[in-house]
């Protein structure tokens, strides 16, 4: 898990998305309304659910592309229980909550590469990728 994640607030536009995203190195930001997850934001969203339609990022809110149910984990899951809501859901990034649900953390992919063997990253890898 990378600690210390932030959240970008739903009311903000994607530019300074992206721009907090440059900051942080990060390619997705938690989405938070009130200190509630509420979506997932990539980078790849604000590029193909914005710009590529003709709409202005600095218009454009983090909110209005929040879309369905957010997932996350909670701080004390195990690694299987991990994998398994990401290989169901073909999840690529993972908030990670404490028990009060604010934001202590991200899970990515290449966590989960750092604790598999071989196989189970190739076999991850395919679970999660969704074909175009």
């Amino acid at each position: 898990m990378h600690a210390s994640a932030e959240w970008i607030p739903a009311d903000e536009t994607l530019d300074r998305a992206a721009q907090m995203m440059r900051r942080l190195d990060v390619g997705a930001l938690p989405i938070g309304n009130n200190d509630r997850l509420v979506g997932m934001l990539t980078d790849r969203d604000i590029v193909v659910k914005c710009i590529a339609i003709g709409h202005d990022p600095s218009k454009v809110r983090a909110g209005d592309l929040a879309e369905g149910t957010p997932r996350w984990v909670s701080d004390d899951a195990d690694v299987r229980e991990v994998l398994d809501l990401m290989e169901r859901d073909q999840i690529k990034r993972l908030p990670v909550v404490d028990a009060k649900k604010r934001l202590v953390g991200m899970i990515c992919e290449s966590d989960i590469a750092k604790n598999l063997t071989d196989r189970e990253i190739a076999q991850f890898v395919s679970a999660v990728s969704v074909p175009h």
